[in-house]
């Protein structure tokens, strides 16, 4: 029987709440209901006082959660979509965020996002938060983009001691899926090789992983070798991973599905200039998501992302340099 990138994201919450007595859930909807993607679903019944429903108040499930934090435990905290958090970005920047800093006292809260586009999603559920968080210090900012990760690095997340933002792509919730979860798993920090190559890299993460990885097999068949790069977390961003594949190629290109203006790509381009300039055959390049707010038709949303089309058409003008 195969699992689900949101099966994966279940298992692990019915783990942690088995194991750890200090683990709790909270948002909007996710008792009884199992909230608004399943997420949670039957937990209720069987952690009737550490499953709880939440105030349609986003900075107050934010605050409450902090204060839980500080006292011992370990808040897992749904918002229903990631578009929303921005009502607790004031809880989450400059409460969860600087705590440790002011005060000693960690706040290991750990913030579940659906993020991403999905068909007819429009521009209030839809939109990619990752680049905003990461701009602030004290936030760990993790985005799986495998069914493994999804229940690795969610767990791994609990249990550190720092506020976490945990960016599960909605698009991701029941199309991906695996026959198991791997035992081994690396660390949050560390990012991996999807796919070896030796003419161009990919720096990616996210659901764009899956992007990439067609536009490399589409090209592969033209006889270009393109590696791929799943970042898994952003913040920290594994630069090491990232240089030691551009200097196996030469060429790099950085991709996500965020607006294009400043962000993980922007991030990505940046380091690799500064500390790998020496290493490049050509300019690096950089795609995104359109700049302008997220469309509600299937039609334009396809076109406002990237896709295996407008990756191979930039990764030919990449090659072509």
């Amino acid at each position: 029987m195969s699992l689900t990138y949101i099966d994966a994201i279940h298992q692990a919450q019915a783990e942690l709440l088995r194991d750890d007595d200090s683990v709790f859930l909270y948002g909007q909807d996710i008792g009884a209901f199992g909230g608004a993607f399943k997420a949670t679903k039957g937990l209720k019944e069987i952690y009737p006082e550490r499953v709880l429903d939440a105030p349609i108040s986003e900075d107050a499930m934010i605050g409450l959660s902090v204060g839980a934090a500080i006292e011992g435990m370990k808040p897992i905290i749904e918002m229903q979509f990631a578009d929303f958090s921005s009502v607790a970005f004031n809880q989450l920047v400059n409460q969860a965020g600087t705590h440790y800093y002011r005060t000693g006292v960690p706040v290991p809260i750990t913030v579940r996002m659906p993020c991403g586009g999905t068909p007819g999603s429009g521009p209030f559920h839809s939109q990619m938060i990752e680049s905003l968080y990461g701009h602030y210090p004290g936030l760990v900012v993790v985005t799986p983009a495998t069914v493994s990760d999804a229940y690795h690095l969610l767990k791994q997340s609990v249990n550190l001691p720092d506020p976490v933002i945990f960016c599960e792509h909605k698009f991701l919730y029941r199309w991906l899926k695996s026959e198991k979860i791997e035992e081994t798993n690396l660390p949050l920090s560390k990012a991996r090789i999807v796919r070896s190559g030796k003419h161009a890299t990919v720096v990616t993460y996210s659901a764009m992983v899956h992007e990439a990885v067609r536009a490399a097999e589409k090209l592969e068949k033209e006889g270009w070798e393109i590696e791929v790069v799943d970042l898994r977390s952003i913040k920290p961003l594994d630069t090491d991973c990232v240089i030691s594949s551009v200097a196996r190629t030469g060429r790099l290109l950085a991709l996500g599905e965020s607006f294009p203006w400043g962000g993980v790509t922007a991030e990505v381009v940046s380091r690799v200039v500064a500390e790998g300039f020496h290493l490049l055959d050509a300019p690096p390049m950089r795609l995104n998501a359109k700049d302008t707010p997220i469309p509600y038709h299937p039609d334009l949303w396809a076109a406002h992302r990237p896709t295996p089309e407008s990756i191979i058409q930039k990764l030919r003008e990449l090659l072509s340099l």
